[in-house]
């Protein structure tokens, strides 16, 4: 049975800038292992190609992958805890789990190899993002069984950086390290990253006077109104970074420092593709739709044709030739479904960062007093806002959402600090309609 991923040769740093041709070779030769290892090794995926009536030996052109079926969270759940580890227990050096908030955690392993292309692939992303080696990076991600902290933690060392591993929460205590030690980087959320602003503020700390040079924000939707934002307040570059744990983690995905136009997909670990997510059907490149993550070079945990359920594009490469994912724009599971207009809270955000008297916390509160739904917008003034001018923001907001989205909407601007601030992933929706 294979275990071990493709001799890693061909990974050279000039990768990165390759033409088309020699990627997608290396992505066939990748490709035709991954699935081969995870049929041989996995019971799973070996019931599923079967039942599709599909085998390894099939896959004759990268095009050939849209016959092999998808994997979805509640195949991993329905396979907790190791049921889709395709090595010996004793062969996998780390596991990450998912908060299991939701339902059944989904947990995910890694071989040592595992972890060394991780950390190559943090190292490659935070060199794209504008991030030295010699630098110093506050990781404000969460350690445990999250995979931020520790996959930012490792791949920054990699890269040869000084690493603080702050960890989230606290604050006070993360404002005070960032003015004493003086990090060149933050990785960090960005719903996190504003409560860090926010304490800031608090304290009598200009943000635009910090050391940082550069903000690696991930893990969780932003817009480009939100990377305005950021880089006034604290005079830095942010750059955007995506991954998910069924997948590896952060670094699947990072923004080039120097175009800012989408992420870079490191195509020669991972083969991306956008689906219909209604019907399934392979899109061309260019079309919106769901992201769907088949892994190349994973031992414990291959991965095969997963649906993240998060919505974008691909696009040709710009700073890499390697191919760019627009930001993500929402997710098929956050969608809001609002008397027949279809929205995501990133649209929400976008409009609020357009009233000046509004800050960038907000939530969105889907209630069904009677027979329709509706959805109450609770968002903070800024610090010294005026009631009128409250009011005058909540109207502005509500006609906004009226014209640009459709739907009429109610409006609450509340007290800054009113909304409660999340260490980790921001919760922009909650629906309390019942069941």
């Amino acid at each position: 049975m294979t275990t071990s991923a493709p001799a890693p040769e061909n990974d050279s740093a000039d990768i990165e800038f390759a033409d088309r041709d020699r990627i997608a070779t290396l992505q066939l030769e990748r490709l035709k292992w991954s699935l081969r290892h995870a049929y041989d090794n996995v019971p799973h995926y070996r019931g599923s190609f079967d039942a599709a009536g599909v085998h390894p030996d099939d896959l004759k052109e990268l095009g050939d992958l849209s016959k092999f079926p998808f994997t979805t969270k509640a195949d991993l759940r329905a396979n907790y805890p190791f049921g889709m580890f395709a090595v010996p227990r004793e062969r996998v050096s780390r596991i990450h789990a998912s908060s299991g908030t939701t339902g059944q955690p989904t947990v995910v392993g890694y071989t040592a190899g595992d972890l060394n292309n991780w950390a190559d692939l943090i190292a490659r992303s935070l060199r794209a993002a504008g991030v030295r080696p010699t630098d110093m990076v506050h990781v404000a991600y969460g350690y445990g069984l999250f995979t931020g902290g520790l996959g930012a933690h490792y791949g920054a060392e990699r890269l040869g950086c000084t690493v603080l591993p702050v960890s989230g929460g606290m604050t006070e205590r993360q404002v005070q390290l960032i003015r004493d030690f003086e990090p060149d980087a933050i990785m960090v959320t960005p719903s996190y990253l504003l409560t860090i602003l926010d304490m800031m503020l608090r304290m009598g700390v200009d943000p635009a006077a910090t050391s940082l040079r550069v903000g690696v924000v991930g893990a969780e939707p932003w817009t480009e109104s939100m990377r305005g934002e950021l880089e006034h307040a604290f005079g830095i570059d942010a750059v955007d970074i995506y991954g998910l744990s069924e997948v590896m983690g952060p670094g699947v995905a990072m923004e080039c420092v120097e175009t800012k136009d989408g992420l870079h997909i490191w195509e020669d670990h991972f083969y991306p593709e956008i689906i219909d997510p209604l019907t399934g059907e392979v899109l061309p490149d260019g079309s919106e739709g769901e992201l769907v993550f088949t892994s190349l070079t994973k031992e414990a945990f291959p991965i095969i044709r997963y649906r993240t359920r998060d919505l974008s594009r691909l696009l040709p490469g710009t700073a890499r030739t390697m191919r760019r994912m627009q930001k993500i724009t929402g997710r098929s599971d956050d969608m809001i479904i609002l008397r027949g207009v279809n929205l995501f809270p990133t649209q929400i955000e976008e409009l609020i960062l357009t009233v000046p008297a509004l800050a960038a916390q907000f939530e969105c509160v889907l209630d069904r007093p009677e027979r329709l739904d509706q959805l109450t917008i609770r968002v903070e003034a800024r610090p010294g806002t005026a009631p009128a001018d409250c009011d005058v923001a909540a109207n502005t907001l509500a006609q906004q959402v009226k014209r640009r989205i459709g739907v009429s909407v109610s409006v609450d601007v509340l007290t800054p600090g009113a909304i409660e601030r999340s260490t980790g992933k921001a919760r922009r929706l909650i629906d309390r309609r019942p069941r």
